[in-house]
Formats: C-alpha cells, structure tokens, sequence
C-alpha cells in the first residue's frame, strides 16, 4: 500500500502536486498538496482505520505537503479547493476474512488495498457506514494524529471548548476529559523534559467514555475549538494534527457526508 514518495524541490521548482504522487486526472493532478488537505486525510484514516496507515495516503500528503510548506509554496493553513469543497474520504467495507479500504480525494481514488482481517473481528469505530462524526471520536482521532506531543495550555483550553461544545453546559466534569487535560497541562508545566510530559493520547485516547455527553461536530463547533486553541497559544497558531485541526476536519467530513452534493 505504499505511494509513490514525493519528489524533492529545488530551488524555484514548482510545488508538489497530487499529480505527482498519484494516479489523478483532471484538475485535480494540477493542485499542489496541501497541509491541511493532509491534515483531512490524516484524521479520516484515523478516524475510519484507528490510525494512520504507514506509507499510505496520509502519510505520502504529509511529506508533500510538509516539503512545499517549507519551500515556501503553500501556507500551513492553505486548504485546497478539491479537498475543501469536494471532500477527503476513507471508506471500508467488511466481507468475510478481509477488509477492502479505499481513500479518495476530491471523489478521485488515491489509495486502495485489501487487507485480511479474522471474521470475528470488528472495528468499534468503523465510519465507513458514513456516520457522522462526533466530537469524542475527533478527539480520540486526535490521540492518533498527535498523540505523542506534550500536552500544553492551548490543547487544554481547546479540548475543554469541545467538552463544552459536546456537553451543551459552561460546567466542567471533575473526572471528565477537559478537567484531565488541564491538570496535565499545569503539571508539564513545571517539568522541563519532554520525555516526562503528560501527552495528548494520555488523555484523549478514551475521550468519548470520558465525555459527559457527545454530538455530532459542526463548523460552529470547530470554530469554538479552533478559537480556544489560538488564544491560548503564545504563537498563535494551530498543531498541525492537533486538537483543532482534528476538529475542523471532523467537520469538513460531516459536511461532505451530510449534504453530498454540495
């Protein structure tokens, strides 16, 4: 299931496009990768598979992406159309002592593969049923996407605006998922080894268990998160994976599953 690697840039050379890494057609071979495109696909292989698939989809968007963002071709926050508009999809259909996964971008198929799978197991969080997503599974997404980075006071403040966003009340559970993040935020506070540090998937990687209540995520909700997280955020910017983009990308995927055609 490996891609095609991308193309290391020169100086002057023109930015890695999906035509580059894989079989597309049409205007969408001319797009350049984007981070947040790669952001989308990140968190639904997380989201759809339980993580993200080693030299798949994600991971070939991610080193694209992340070579024309430091070659100064894209921005980190630069979403492209075809993503943004047309939807990133992971999909996964169930057949006896197999799975088959298909990735697409923009409806263009980018990744397929078969893979055995025992005929009793089951996936708890399977999306391919095209259910739309929740805040505790965004969350939970983002313990795969981001789970080894040292929780702060920005991921804190932003996984305490979902709590708020999914529960609908201003007031914190003691044992639920916000209040945890919190402490572990004020205790790698005072710790200086990263090694030490609480992380993200510490905390998040049962987010949905530890919700006091859930909904399905909406743009109204990523832009809550995506606003606590900035605020608190001495640079003002946004981990890419983190706990607003896996959000934000929640939201896209529930817009393009609810109204298809848009």
């Amino acid at each position: 299931m490996s891609q095609e690697q991308p193309p290391r840039l020169q100086p002057g050379q023109e930015p890695i496009k999906y035509g580059d890494v894989f079989p597309v057609a049409g205007s969408l071979a001319d797009e350049p990768v984007a981070p947040q495109d790669a952001a989308l696909m990140q968190f639904a292989e997380s989201a759809v598979l339980g993580q993200t698939q080693k030299g798949g989809p994600a991971a070939t968007m991610q080193s694209a992406a992340a070579r024309n963002e430091r070659a100064g071709l894209v921005g980190h926050t630069d979403l492209t159309d075809a993503a943004g508009d047309e939807g990133v999809t992971v999909t996964e259909i169930d057949v006896p002592g197999r799975r088959i996964i298909t990735e697409s971008v923009a409806g263009q198929v980018v990744g397929e593969y078969v893979e055995p799978r025992p005929v009793s197991q089951m996936n708890p969080i399977v999306t391919a049923r095209q259910a739309a997503i929740t805040i505790g599974e965004a969350l939970e997404a983002t313990a795969q996407s981001a789970g080894n980075k040292a929780l702060e006071h920005s991921d804190a403040a932003a996984i305490q605006a979902a709590e708020v966003r999914a529960t609908g009340s201003n007031i914190i559970s003691p044992i639920g998922v916000a209040a945890a993040a919190q402490s572990a935020a004020s205790t790698n506070a005072g710790l200086t080894r990263d090694e030490d540090k609480i992380k993200l998937n510490d905390v998040l990687a049962n987010a949905t268990a530890r919700l006091p209540a859930d909904k399905v995520v909406t743009r109204q909700d990523a832009e809550g998160v995506m606003s606590a997280e900035l605020r608190n955020n001495p640079t003002v910017v946004t981990h890419p994976g983190g706990v607003a983009s896996s959000v934000a990308a929640a939201a896209r995927l529930n817009e393009s599953v609810m109204n298809p055609n848009q």
